[in-house]
């Protein structure tokens, strides 16, 4: 790393990602850096570099700022995806990129629209601007974030709009001739291998299996699943030796890519890491014919300049800080990788690089790393160089010169492919294979980074015991941040119309999890409005988890089998690990909503055991105790286990569904001048009685509940039961974090 900035184009590129990445996050930060960018480049007398700087600044300066859309605008279709009876996806209106949603109203309608390119299609719209979902928690995916990133500048909402034409252009051209490649491979390919073929060809990951997209997260390989610089570099050496051979020349083999390899990029999806590798291909080329030389790092520094100021957004990418971060990283530690020439050493050190390298990246955005993937990627970066990517390639090209004999090709390949598939499920079994620290702070990726750069230069040098005693005590403050919590923390997540509940104690010496949201599905729908369920477990508890780092749940609580309490508690057991389920008795005559949790506990082995009034347990100086039910019941509302938490003179109760039918046995002393309440059944108008609020008394009560949903929770009448107690509502705040002292609490 030392010395390793002699070029300057590399120096230009950081300097306009600060400054891009400035003005995306903060006007402030941007008043902050740029100075600092200003005087780096003045100690280094580099006057021509601050021009550009200067002018890249003022091109980035020029911000997008959304104008208000007329009752009726003609909007561009771009990328769109339909999922059940909603069609979404980003367009083009008036210059401005949004993102847009339209329902369907028949089966025929959809079918319409699936059976062509949408891409470049000219809609004659009724639309107007909605503000983007609140993100469950700051863990979760937040639309708003999403619209950032991609340059959108708002989302609207389609009433009704008419065909008027179609765009004539070549990204038209292309997306058309890319959907139909994708119709190809769905005629043609084995259905196995449909979705694969679509996302290693033409970048279209809409169908490829989440279970599988999972194995291969937990082993870390899937950036060998997705269209990267190895695809573009196998791609680049097959065109050009093929034109070789058939003896055309070098000069226009070399034009020939310089023109293709630009119109792959964009049939394939134009993801960041593919434009990477396409432009300084293309760029490295260009300078050939002129017969002149550029340093790899100066021409990645080109493309990188470009893409930021094409689209300024694209920092803020995971996808584009992954492939830049990682190609970087290679570019400037090629005296670490020169370590060594054994081919299998040399692997290593270049999978342990990048995966240095990227890792803080990859903890912000997923909060987990695999540790396999080090291991994992010596075997199958060759076997998909090798084998998979050729084949699937060659298939393909069969598939339309010669037919019969990629049928043939299928029936061989087919088999070994579904074996693959097979181990790779299988190693993801093997035990402690993903770190789970959590979204580390700013202070936490600083102490990263550090360490990080720290290993590369002791590596260099080749002090390699200094470096791994400096890798291990960087990644400790990760690991070991939860120590410094000495409160316990009461998480009410914002699951819409249901419950689940977090409790932590104090340095993490206990985790419980009371309910697990979901559901309710009243309305049956039509087949064609039929899309993907919304898995309330894997999309909005297990994130929040595992953004603090939490793999383990010593208890999870299943108050009644209520959907709305305890749909998403199957993909939070197959996500992590759960110890015991406590539920309120005769839950699993309830077959419909827990026999898949009941499964799921028996393959895993967790106990279920049934709890009634007097059991309970204490942990860490935390006391807990179950009030209710008094004895068996049938599983209803008021048979919800009711939980008492107590830490030093602060006393939490929850009520589950309670209503008031149950509230009459809850009459405790140990329930009177009660701190903290979760509301029962959501605060609807059977619940929370008078008495029942005069009894216990809450300084802090919480409803949970969902946005404008369809009960009305919580009832304005039973709100104003509470006063002049502080109430709040998850449908309003979002999720709600309070911390417990022994002596107070607060609102986080």
């Amino acid at each position: 790393m030392v010395n390793n900035f002699k070029n300057k184009g590399m120096l230009v590129a950081l300097a306009v990602v600060i400054i891009a990445s400035a003005l995306q996050l903060s006007p402030v930060v941007f008043l902050l850096l740029f100075p600092y960018t200003l005087w780096l480049f003045y100690k280094k007398e580099s006057p021509k570099l601050l021009i550009i700087i200067a002018i890249c600044t003022l091109i980035l300066l020029i911000q997008t700022k959304p104008k208000p859309l007329p009752a009726t605008t003609e909007l561009t279709l771009q990328q769109m995806k339909i999922t059940g009876a909603t069609l979404r996806g980003f367009a083009k209106a008036d210059g401005q990129k949004i993102y847009v949603t339209y329902r369907f109203t028949s089966a025929e309608e959809k079918a319409l629209y699936q059976a062509t390119s949408l891409y470049g299609s000219k809609m004659h719209a009724q639309a107007e601007w909605i503000p983007p979902p609140r993100p469950a928690h700051r863990y979760a995916f937040s639309m708003a974030s999403y619209l950032k990133s991609a340059g959108a500048v708002g989302m609207v909402e389609v009433s009704e709009w008419q065909a008027v034409g179609k765009a004539k252009n070549l990204a038209t051209m292309l997306a058309t001739q890319r959907f139909n490649v994708a119709r190809h491979i769905e005629d043609t390919f084995p259905k196995s291998l449909q979705a694969e073929a679509q996302a290693l060809l033409i970048g279209l990951r809409d169908d490829v299996d989440e279970e599988l997209t999972r194995a291969y997260q937990i082993l870390g390989i899937t950036h060998l699943f997705a269209i990267s610089g190895l695809h573009v570099g196998l791609m680049t050496a097959v065109i050009y030796y093929s034109l070789l051979r058939l003896s055309v020349r070098r000069e226009k083999a070399t034009w020939v890519l310089i023109v293709a390899l630009p119109l792959y990029a964009m049939l394939a999806g134009g993801a960041p890491s593919v434009w990477r590798a396409v432009t300084v291909t293309v760029l490295v080329l260009v300078l050939q014919l002129k017969q002149r030389r550029i340093a790899v790092d100066d021409a990645l520094a080109v493309t990188l300049i470009g893409f930021v100021l094409w689209q300024p957004s694209s920092i803020l990418q995971v996808g584009f800080q992954l492939s830049y971060g990682a190609t970087i990283s290679l570019i400037y530690a090629q005296r670490i990788m020169s370590l060594s020439q054994h081919g299998l050493v040399k692997a290593f050190i270049i999978t342990s690089v990048t995966q240095l390298a990227v890792y803080p990246i990859i903890l912000y955005h997923f909060f987990e790393v695999s540790v396999s993937s080090l291991i994992m990627n010596l075997f199958f970066v060759p076997l998909f160089s090798v084998v998979i990517l050729p084949v699937t390639m060659g298939l393909f090209v069969l598939s339309y010169c010669v037919p019969p004999l990629a049928q043939v090709g299928f029936i061989l390949y087919e088999p070994l492919r579904t074996l693959l598939t097979a181990l790779i499920t299988a190693l993801t079994q093997l035990p402690w294979q993903l770190w789970t620290p959590g979204r580390p702070a700013i202070w936490g990726l600083a102490i990263a980074y550090l360490g990080v750069l720290a290993v590369f230069l002791l590596l260099e040098i080749e002090r390699f015991k200094q470096a791994l005693v400096v890798g291990v005590l960087s990644v400790l403050p990760l690991h070991f941040a939860y120590l410094a919590e000495r409160d316990v923390t009461v998480t009410f997540l914002d699951v819409g119309q249901g419950d689940s509940i977090v409790i932590e104690l104090p340095q993490r010496r206990g985790v419980y999890v009371i309910d697990t949201g979901g559901v309710l599905r009243f309305d049956r729908k039509e087949e064609w409005q039929v899309g993907k369920p919304y898995e309330v477990g894997r999309r909005v508890v297990v994130p929040y988890l595992k953004g603090k780092g939490i793999t383990t749940i010593d208890t999870l609580i299943l108050t009644h089998p209520d959907a709305d309490h305890v749909e998403g508690a199957e993909e939070v057991m197959q996500e992590l690990t759960v110890k015991t389920i406590h539920m309120t008795p005769n839950s699993l005559v309830k077959a419909e909503v827990m026999r898949a949790i009941y499964e799921e506990a028996v393959k895993q082995g967790i106990p279920l055991e049934e709890q009634v009034r007097g059991m309970g347990w204490q942990q860490a100086g935390v006391n807990f105790m179950y009030v209710a039910p008094q004895q068996a019941g049938e599983g209803t509302n008021n048979d919800s286990l009711v939980l008492v938490l107590q830490y030093g003179k602060m006393r939490a109760l929850f009520t589950g569904d309670m209503e008031a039918e149950g509230e009459d046995g809850l009459r405790d002393e140990v329930l009177r001048d009660i701190d903290l309440l979760k509301a029962g059944h959501h605060g609807s108008k059977t619940s929370s009685t008078e008495g029942f609020i005069a009894h216990t008394n809450p300084r802090l009560t919480i409803f949970s509940a969902g946005v404008n949903n369809r009960y009305g929770h919580p009832h304005p009448d039973v709100v104003a039961r509470f006063a002049p107690g502080t109430t709040l509502t998850t449908a309003d705040v979002g999720t709600i974090e309070v911390k417990l002292t022994r002596t107070n609490m607060a609102i986080k």
